[in-house]
């Protein structure tokens, strides 16, 4: 993970958690969830943020962990909701996660943080973190041009989707398109994909 994008999200936690709560809520990536997604599966969202996804999938029937690279983040999805699981791990290893022991993976919109070498391994890791007939919901936003940081230091490769396809070997995948999130109002690129 890119360290200085790691940076920029614990010290800015607060206003970054301040700012995804007063978005939209993400109904499209919720919609894609409910059909896609393993019920009552063992789920885990990888780059969980603030939680509020974690919160969503625990009260739709998915019962969920999530995981972040932000210690400042992590810190604010715990005091936000208590009754949850959250811990600290980062892509592309997730040290602390367990291989195949998963039903549904969530990782929405965090890989294009990533330097282009590391997207290809993180995609492996994550599709490693399934059960077989697992289901993995992928996301990333859209850079054109050239990888560029954001005026707060965050790091937005770009690269091609068939750089993450390629990576998701032993899969099937039903979905692939890309559309405008409904919460940020950004680009992004959606990926389902489902382990043999």
């Amino acid at each position: 993970m890119d360290s200085r994008t790691i940076e920029t999200y614990t010290s800015g936690a607060a206003s970054y958690a301040a700012e995804w709560a007063n978005q939209p809520a993400p109904d499209d990536l919720y919609a894609r969830l409910t059909q896609y997604f393993r019920p009552h599966g063992r789920t885990v969202d990888i780059g969980c943020g603030s939680g509020r996804d974690v919160a969503w999938l625990n009260t739709h029937g998915f019962p969920a962990v999530g995981y972040d690279a932000s210690e400042g983040l992590i810190a604010k999805a715990a005091a936000e909701y208590p009754q949850y699981a959250f811990g600290f791990a980062t892509l592309p290893e997730l040290e602390d996660v367990s291989t195949a022991s998963f039903d549904n993976v969530l990782c929405e919109t965090v890989i294009m943080h990533l330097p282009v070498a590391q997207i290809g391994p993180a995609c492996r890791r994550l599709v490693e973190l399934l059960r077989p007939g697992g289901v993995l919901y992928l996301s990333w936003r859209v850079t054109e041009g050239d990888s560029a940081r954001d005026p707060a230091g965050r790091l937005y490769s770009a690269f091609d989707p068939a750089l993450v396809t390629g990576a998701l070997d032993g899969t099937t995948i039903p979905l692939s398109e890309e559309a405008v999130n409904r919460s940020s109002g950004k680009r992004v690129q959606r990926i389902v994909a489902i382990r043999a």
